[in-house]
């Protein structure tokens, strides 16, 4: 029987051999990694094909496949939203990615990017507090300590030095979750009963709960003036998770104005309501933060380039690693035209 060449065969990096990787790099190392990749294609923007997530809603969750394309390499991920997992014991988000080469239109990686996922939507967030956050800002309050809170926090710590963070979550086993997992990671961990003490002293809120509905999280009096807010809960239609009050008062950032209308905390704002697309603050085309009082606000859903920027960072961290397996997924046979033929002279 023909081998397969090696043009054939795609590297798959599982489950096992990221968590490997990411042992190997080291988890903050990653994250600053992760980090300057998406901030280098934020600053090519304007070169991306960008459409809304392909989505399939049901009464249960959301299964969506992210595509998008610099001309040169193509990549798509799939992830699902089923908050009621949990209850289950299963992930409420999965996912798996797939970077291809344009000119061929061969795939030249596939991966597990449920922990990539985790990975990069933190170094997102981070990122973006580098540019929004006030500055010298070493205290989080961390709303919501599920599967992101960790992440989140690490993330935050790697990138603008964060010192201390403030656990809220209605169960109290996620928040004792969170604190073990932190231990010895180099950060204040405060455990907090109500959500207002968590914010107490906070110049960055972050927002990360599962719930599928509009819920009001942080209400409009609950945030005073010159704090970052993170809201990355709010990641489908009729989900929120802040009092639209805030918004008003708030400089809000989003990804890509099309997707986040539909899914972020601007969907109950009206169709007109002002916003600034974080690319442009980053490639230094518009503000982020400009004064002491101000109130700014990511509003992140997740964006296909994001996953992109993380597929293109696998690929070539991986290089000269065991950190992956060949997969035989392309069929190949020696006259192109002949793929019959080869299927017949693999009979046994």
């Amino acid at each position: 029987m023909t081998q397969p060449s090696d043009k054939a065969l795609v590297p798959f990096v599982s489950v096992d051999n990221m968590m490997r990787l990411i042992h190997h790099v080291g988890i903050e190392q990653m994250m600053r990694d992760l980090a300057e990749y998406v901030e280098e294609d934020f600053k090519r923007w304007e070169l991306f094909d960008k459409t809304p997530r392909v989505a399939s809603h049901s009464d249960v969750g959301v299964i969506e496949l992210m595509p998008t394309s610099d001309g040169e390499a193509y990549g798509f991920k799939y992830v699902n939203g089923h908050p009621k997992n949990t209850s289950e014991g299963l992930q409420t988000v999965t996912a798996f990615g797939l970077l291809a080469d344009v000119y061929t239109g061969y795939p030249v990686l596939l991966t597990e990017m449920t922990i990539l996922t985790a990975l990069r939507t933190a170094a997102t967030s981070a990122m973006a507090a580098k540019y929004l956050a006030p500055k010298g800002s070493t205290t989080m309050a961390m709303i919501g300590n599920g599967a992101q809170s960790e992440f989140q926090t690490l993330a935050m710590k790697a990138i603008i030095g964060l010192k201390s963070v403030r656990l809220y979550d209605n169960d109290q086993a996620a928040t004792e979750k969170c604190a073990r997992n932190l231990q010895g990671m180099g950060i204040e961990v405060v455990s907090c009963k109500t959500p207002e003490e968590a914010i107490e002293g906070a110049q960055i809120l972050t927002t990360c709960t599962a719930d599928k509905q509009y819920a009001t999280i942080l209400t409009d009096n609950m945030v005073g003036s010159g704090v970052h807010i993170n809201a990355i809960g709010g990641d489908c239609p009729g989900k929120t998770e802040l009092a639209p009050g805030i918004l008003s008062r708030s400089d809000v950032f989003v990804e890509y104005p099309p997707q986040t209308r539909i899914e972020g905390e601007i969907q109950q704002m009206p169709e007109d309501f002002a916003v600034t697309e974080l690319w442009e603050v980053i490639a230094g085309k518009k503000p982020g933060r400009t004064g002491e009082r101000q109130i700014t606000l990511f509003d992140s859903v997740g964006f296909a380039i994001e996953d992109f920027s993380a597929l293109r960072y696998i690929r070539d961290r991986i290089k000269g690693t065991d950190y992956f397996i060949d997969l035989d997924m392309l069929a190949d046979p020696d006259d192109p035209r002949d793929l019959f033929g080869m299927l017949q002279r693999a009979k046994p």
